[in-house]
């Protein structure tokens, strides 16, 4: 029986990554309780679990004095001699029990503690897994859709996590045995809630792909300097060259398109617009406001920008709605007024 306990450890550590020594301290808990259980609260009990002799043994203690107090933690000299004339007072006499003893109420007590640090070592395992992926991209299955909520069952690596509609990118439709790219927004360390959030209307899956597609992104040669985003719509990406012989924007845009391409059709046909960073916000400004041609930009008495477009491209810099206005201002962070030359 004890060896296949161990082997039963030895096959969680295997398959669900979970430490045999942190089960085994579940499984001392999980002895106390029962033992508790069976003989009361104010007994005292050590628990013996040794995996290289494979062996599992329980011990009741019970202190050595003159007079019994209390018969369910001391015992009296004369008896404690009775089993070894070694003892004094003041020492402690041990007694094995059996746990084949232990009734039915007390085994489901120990299973359930079992189960639960089960369950934690499986969240431990997740969490930590997850912790060197956060705010990176992992690929990802779809393995259920919800047809009611929306959300989306993905399947990693290391386990399975939900794809909130809230994070999905607005429009996009899924299928099972889909792959997908998502982003690691946020890792759970509380006892409750789910392990991970992932997403895929995160600005950051965007920077994040961009690294991946772009190699002097990687290298370290094109710098990503802000990411402004409306998931299913737009992004404004600005870049900049740390090398004189590269361009940042045609190193983004690759040989006839081919790497923004890429990045587009995993983003379900979002527009990018690939802006050229500038150190002098006037320049920086202007080029956020592409694909409109701007004629000047002023800074005013209040540090906000006063930017003069050709009337033929006055709504083109504000955008439908005012977004392409809105994600420059928030790509660059200053506050911009378009007006008609």
């Amino acid at each position: 029986m004890n060896t296949e306990f161990f082997n039963a450890l030895e096959l969680l550590e295997k398959e669900k990554g979970i430490p045999a020594e942190y089960m085994i301290e579940k499984i001392e808990a999980a002895l106390v309780s029962a033992y508790k259980k069976e003989y009361g609260n104010n007994t005292n009990v050590r628990i013996l679990i040794d995996p290289n002799k494979k062996d599992v043994r329980v011990y009741q203690q019970k202190e050595v004095v003159e007079e019994v107090e209390n018969p369910e933690t001391q015992i009296s000299l004369v008896d404690a001699k009775a089993i070894a004339k070694k003892y004094k007072v003041g020492m402690v006499v041990e007694t094995e029990v059996k746990t084949k003893n232990f009734r039915r109420l007390s085994a489901a007590a120990a299973k359930s503690v079992i189960i639960q640090g089960i369950r934690e070592g499986e969240r431990r395992v997740m969490q930590e897994a997850y912790e060197t992926k956060h705010e990176e991209i992992i690929t990802a299955t779809v393995s259920k859709i919800d047809p009611e909520t929306g959300n989306v069952v993905l399947e990693t690596d290391t386990s399975r996590a939900v794809l909130l509609r809230s994070e999905q990118i607005p429009g996009e439709r899924f299928r099972v045995g889909d792959k997908i790219k998502v982003f690691v927004m946020e890792v759970n360390k509380e006892a409750r809630g789910p392990v991970v959030t992932l997403s895929r209307a995160h600005a950051g899956l965007v920077r994040r792909m961009f690294e991946l597609e772009i190699p002097e992104i990687a290298d370290g040669i094109v710098m990503v300097k802000g990411v402004a985003r409306e998931a299913g719509s737009r992004t404004k990406i600005a870049v900049m060259s740390r090398d004189e012989d590269v361009d940042a924007v045609g190193a983004c845009i690759g040989n006839r398109g081919v790497r923004i391409s890429a990045i587009v059709n995993e983003l379900r046909g979002e527009k990018v617009d690939i802006v050229r960073y500038s150190e002098k916000p006037e320049e920086y400004v202007a080029a956020a406001l592409a694909p409109a041609e701007v004629v000047s930009v002023t800074m005013t008495a209040d540090r906000s920008y006063r930017v003069q477009v050709a009337p033929s491209q006055l709504s083109l810099a504000i955008g439908k709605e005012g977004q392409n206005a809105r994600l420059a201002a928030r790509l660059t962070g200053c506050k911009i007024d378009i007006k008609a030359d």
